[in-house]
């Protein structure tokens, strides 16, 4: 499950929701499971070193953690693991957990499927709602049924595709295993992973060793692989055990760069570049490079694109989204890179639905070497989320200017996150956004709303003299929610008409803006911030997802509004804001 060393408070709370998850799709009884909800939720807002706690005995002294949840956690953290979850994780039918992927389909619902039809499986939820079974179940009925064929619907659509963040960590697992096996030249991780995509179908890895068939025993008897679905000399395909599959593509060193070439670029890449090889007398596959019957040898990726007569294109633009053009012309971006980054803004706090105190999120950003934070809590028509009234803005603003004493040369700048009501305006009145350094205009209700009204309701935020970006600009959930009906190439003009910033969501669930949007923003000079959206600290480290996706949108660092230091950014601002 997991090792001592990477028990975090992160990890404790993981373990507590599904705990009280696991025990409503067993139908325990719902005291119990609110029981871990609450501990986990408890433990999200400490701001006390949760291990010292548990080293010193003292964590039943935060509320919501009785003795047997406290036995519990500390049976985790000294041994790596915990009884008690893994027998009640086993004795959930495994389709039970996929079925939680179904809109509208909870752990209650799930339940009761099982009382009282028997039903175990997707496939076995599809064929009894073909078979109207649910339509008189009592909490069903037609609507219901409906609306979970449609959910099955979607879920077999996403099944194969993972998120990048999902994938990566078990990617550089088995990199490191093979970067540390002494059969092994040289290796990389190929395929959509390099090319920095937001959802990915598998791990391909390409290797080269002279020991090819030594390489590939060892590969496929690794710790993490559950199970071998192939395996030869120069291929072995797995099943990892976290359900991802894999496949490592084994050549000797001489056809390293050609395989990693080969096996990165997308399919459109790949056929645009052998078509520029035979325009040149060359032929190009993934074992070389050849004119004629002369093998021209290479030795790295930089080398293939000299003979092509191009320099080296980054991995992440290699989807014939003009990449080659910008290459023969020598207009490739200068990537933006993660140190580029000066400050972060769309931060949340528990003055709404943060986990962690102001003061906590500003240490984190300090901790993270960066210049200034830009704290954004959630507008009172989202009152589900805690959002703030006025005196609750007065009261906040006043402490954030407290801590700019203390924390200099740190700069807070006070934001929030207003929602965009339906008519298209903000949440709150001019005399209230007025006090704001930055407003994050946001949709966070209303998503079915037509095309034409929703994209008139956003450009009419826009157009808001005191709007500075615009969130999530589709609200795409990714492999969950598809982007509400919006107009997005009139959003970027009117951003650009308006000189408005548009957010590149850096939490790997949205990663919204969408790369093959970010090209188009550029193109029209159209700043993109890229943003946390974190709901406590470790959440700011979500930024490195968004510079990922920037990167693969063509974003430079003059194109991304928080690489600007922080006397620019306050120029930035106080320019907007007086315009």
């Amino acid at each position: 499950m997991t090792s001592v060393s990477t028990v975090t408070k992160e990890t404790v709370i993981k373990i507590l929701e599904e705990i009280a998850v696991f025990l409503e799709l067993s139908g325990e009884n719902p005291f119990k499971s609110s029981a871990y909800q609450n501990a986990a939720r408890n433990l999200e807002k400490l701001d006390i070193d949760f291990i010292t706690l548990v080293k010193g005995k003292k964590l039943c002294e935060v509320p919501g953690i009785g003795e047997a949840i406290n036995k519990k956690i500390e049976e985790l953290v000294e041994t790596g693991k915990m009884a008690y979850y893994e027998s009640l994780r086993s004795s959930i039918p495994p389709g039970h957990l996929e079925m939680l992927k179904i809109t509208g389909l909870g752990p209650k619902k799930i339940h009761a499927l099982y009382e009282q039809l028997g039903i175990k499986t997707v496939g076995e939820l599809e064929y009894a709602c073909h078979e109207n079974h649910l339509i008189d179940l009592k909490g069903f009925g037609k609507k219901t049924q409906d609306n979970i064929l449609a959910g099955i619907e979607k879920l077999k659509h996403y099944k194969e595709r993972r998120l990048y963040a999902e994938v990566a960590n078990d990617a550089m697992v088995l990199f490191s295993m093979l970067a540390d096996n002494k059969d092994v030249n040289r290796v990389s991780i190929a395929g959509s992973l390099r090319r920095l995509a937001e959802t990915v179908k598998d791990i391909d890895i390409v290797a080269s060793s002279a020991q090819a068939e030594k390489l590939a025993g060892y590969f496929a008897s690794g710790p993490q692989v559950a199970v071998v679905s192939g395996k030869g000399i120069t291929k072995v395909s797995v099943t990892l055990r976290t359900g991802i599959n894999a496949d490592l593509r084994i050549v000797a060193d001489q056809e390293f760069p050609h395989a990693l070439l080969h096996f990165t670029g997308s399919k459109e890449h790949n056929t645009v570049l052998r078509g520029r090889a035979k325009n040149r007398g060359m032929k190009i596959n993934e074992y070389g490079l050849w004119r004629g019957t002369e093998n021209i040898v290479c030795q790295s990726e930089e080398e293939i694109f000299s003979h092509l007569a191009l320099p080296y294109i980054p991995p992440e633009l290699r989807e014939n989204m003009g990449e080659i053009e910008a290459a023969e012309n020598g207009n490739l971006p200068v990537l933006v890179d993660e140190k580029d980054i000066r400050g972060l803004f769309h931060v949340h706090t528990n003055f709404s639905d943060g986990a962690q105190t102001l003061e906590s999120m500003v240490g984190a950003a300090g901790e993270m070497g960066l210049q200034y934070i830009g704290i954004s809590d959630h507008s009172q028509s989202a009152y589900y989320a805690g959002g703030l009234k006025k005196k609750e803005i007065e009261r906040q603003h006043k402490l954030i200017d407290e801590l700019n004493k203390k924390c200099a040369p740190l700069y807070i700048f006070k934001g929030i996150e207003a929602d965009i009501l339906p008519d298209g305006s903000l949440d709150y009145p001019d005399d209230i956004l007025r006090s704001f350094d930055f407003v994050i205009a946001a949709i966070h209700s209303n998503f079915n709303m037509p095309e034409e009204e929703m994209t008139r309701r956003i450009k009419s935020a826009l157009q808001n003299p005191y709007t500075t970006i615009l969130a999530h600009p589709t609200g795409r959930l990714l492999l969950a929610r598809e982007p509400y009906a919006v107009n997005i190439p009139e959003i970027i003009e009117t951003a650009a008409l308006y000189g408005k910033v548009l957010e590149l969501n850096a939490n790997p669930h949205r990663l919204d803006l969408d790369w093959r949007n970010c090209i188009h923003a550029r193109k029209r000079g159209v700043k993109i911030s890229i943003n946390p959206d974190a709901h406590h600290a470790a959440g700011l480290a979500d930024i490195s997802f968004g510079i990922k996706i920037a990167r693969k949108g063509w974003l430079e660092k003059g194109d991304c509004l928080n690489c600007l230091n922080l006397d620019e950014m306050k120029k930035y601002l106080n320019r907007k804001k007086n315009n």
